[in-house]
């Protein structure tokens, strides 16, 4: 059987530039009004048979606020930033300039003593790969910005660094279809104008 997962980015606890790693704030203001202002497109992905988030307080918010009742998945948490959790990464370059430098060049290096951004992928591959597809075939999961990205990265077999050049909104979509290790990417139309 088919799935089709369909990928929730939270709405936003801060503007871009205080954006933090492994943020734990909660939604702000403007995130909590973003959300209103998409739930008529989003609010019917209630429906999936499965509903899935991220641990963090903004995904469990996104979800709760459409309606979505998701169940917490611990692998579908941030990428381990190890040291520089809380930080941005402006904060992070100011303190560790040339781990920055390596973290950003190579995907196997972790010198924040947290993940590399190649294990961060396998894991979130690895809960795409190991959804219940007997339980049924739609699936909608909110989670931070950067899960999105790395579930990409993985269901289309791309370069790891790929992931640098994807830009995910709050509240965007993404769908993948497939199963264990077949996954494509589908792109819909949008039911409301640009």
């Amino acid at each position: 059987m088919h799935l089709r997962v369909t990928f929730v980015a939270a709405a936003r606890s801060s503007s871009l530039l205080a954006e933090r790693f492994e943020d734990d704030r909660p939604l702000d203001q403007a995130g909590w009004d973003e959300v209103q202002r998409a739930a008529p497109e989003l609010v019917p992905l209630a429906a999936a048979e499965l509903r899935y988030c991220s641990p963090t307080p903004r995904s469990r918010a996104t979800g709760d606020a459409l309606g979505y009742a998701p169940l917490v998945q611990p692998a579908l948490r941030d990428c381990d930033m190890g040291r520089w959790r809380g930080f941005t990464l402006g904060e992070a370059m100011a303190r560790e300039p040339s781990a920055v430098d390596a973290w950003l060049a190579d995907p196997r290096s972790a010198p924040h003593g947290g993940e590399s951004l190649m294990s961060f992928i396998a894991r979130v591959g690895s809960w795409l790969d190991t959804r219940p597809a007997d339980d049924g075939g739609r699936i909608v999961a909110v989670t931070e910005p950067s899960v999105v990205r790395a579930a990409l990265v993985y269901a289309l077999r791309a370069q790891p660094t790929t992931y640098w050049n994807i830009d995910v909104r709050p509240l965007s979509t993404m769908t993948l279809t497939g199963h264990n290790g077949r996954w494509n990417l589908r792109l819909e139309a949008s039911t409301q104008g640009v």
